[in-house]
């Protein structure tokens, strides 16, 4: 299905969520919506934990959380589940997510034109001692004739995740993030934007892009985001929040990527934000990182899969102080 010449038109959105204010961020769902709708986009992509905000939930105790959250079958998603069928289109959205026992999960749900919904629960979540992180990879068939799949922010940083959805059979992955402006504990990683710059965007909007452009926003992402698209030969779609985000200032930075790394549409708007393009299709069959997997060795990746001791929880890992062992030394992985 994927042979010929044959495009798939696919969207990603920034914007700016109000904390805790879901009929708003659903408002802004529905705007982009329509707008996708007029141009015939079929695959729509908003950001990681868009219905409610973000970095402000590690400040809420758990029993805020829970009365925040929503089952997969709640009035949220069941909003954008028929917005999806009304409009003829997969749209992916982020929510904080309870099940039945009460477990809380970063979750991402992709409403299908047929009613199906689809979730993704964050493989490595940190956001909140509370949060739970998911377990499985999310790949699935859509109505275009090319598997789809998930991963959430943190879940595209560790290489393997992606690997694994690429051969699980995904050739359009939605990347919905809240990302840029983070205090990176790592020497050369990113650094927090000024909020001045965002409260004053309005009177010197170039002040503010090229913060968004720069080594904290766009650069960043450079240095990794489109390897993730070429390395596995896939399409991506990375939405992402933008502007206030309690005490960080997202930078947006929305963008299509193709197989080949190389970025079909973007934004750097210092605002809300839609960017579309047309997933040809006929690039994946030969594409680079396509061909590269076939030439793999499995019988060497055994070391992948086998725990040395010192792995940590994510939300250790996110917030650790000490520095990494430069040389494990000569024991082996434990079993």
């Amino acid at each position: 299905m994927e042979q010929g010449d044959v495009a798939v038109r696919g969207a990603t959105v920034q914007f700016e969520p109000r904390p805790d204010d879901k009929s708003y961020n659903l408002a802004r769902i529905e705007h982009y919506v329509r707008e996708a709708a007029a141009a015939h986009v079929q695959i729509l992509a908003f950001p990681e934990m868009c219905l409610l905000g973000y970095w402000h939930l590690r400040r809420h105790p758990a029993d805020r959380l829970r009365a925040l959250a929503e089952p997969l079958a709640g009035p949220s998603i069941s909003a954008i589940r028929q917005l999806a069928a009304d409009h003829g289109m997969a749209i992916g959205a982020g929510f904080l997510e309870i099940d039945e026992q009460g477990r809380l999960f970063n979750s991402y749900a992709v409403c299908m034109p047929d009613g199906h919904v689809h979730c993704h629960r964050k493989l490595h979540a940190f956001e909140h001692e509370a949060i739970s992180s998911g377990d499985s990879y999310t790949v699935f068939d859509t109505p275009w004739g090319v598997r789809a799949g998930v991963l959430i922010c943190w879940d595209n940083n560790l290489v393997e995740n992606v690997r694994a959805s690429a051969l699980l059979g995904a050739s359009i992955l939605l990347a919905p993030h809240q990302t840029g402006g983070t205090d990176s504990r790592s020497p050369h990683g990113m650094r927090p934007i000024p909020a001045q710059l965002w409260h004053d965007r309005h009177r010197a909007p170039e002040a503010i892009e090229t913060a968004l452009r720069g080594p904290s926003g766009r650069e960043w992402l450079m240095r990794w985001l489109p390897a993730r698209a070429h390395d596995n030969g896939l399409f991506l779609l990375f939405s992402n929040g933008v502007g206030q985000d309690d005490d960080e200032i997202r930078t947006g930075n929305a963008m299509i990527i193709d197989p080949y790394g190389r970025i079909l549409a973007e934004t750097w708007k210092a605002g809300d934000d839609m960017v579309i393009a047309d997933l040809d299709l006929s690039l994946l069959p030969l594409s680079t990182g396509r061909r590269w997997i076939q030439g793999r060795r499995p019988e060497l990746y055994d070391i992948l899969t086998r725990r040395f001791g010192d792995e940590r929880e994510p939300r250790a890992a996110r917030f650790a102080t000490d520095s990494v062992p430069l040389h494990r030394g000569p024991h082996e992985p434990t079993a």
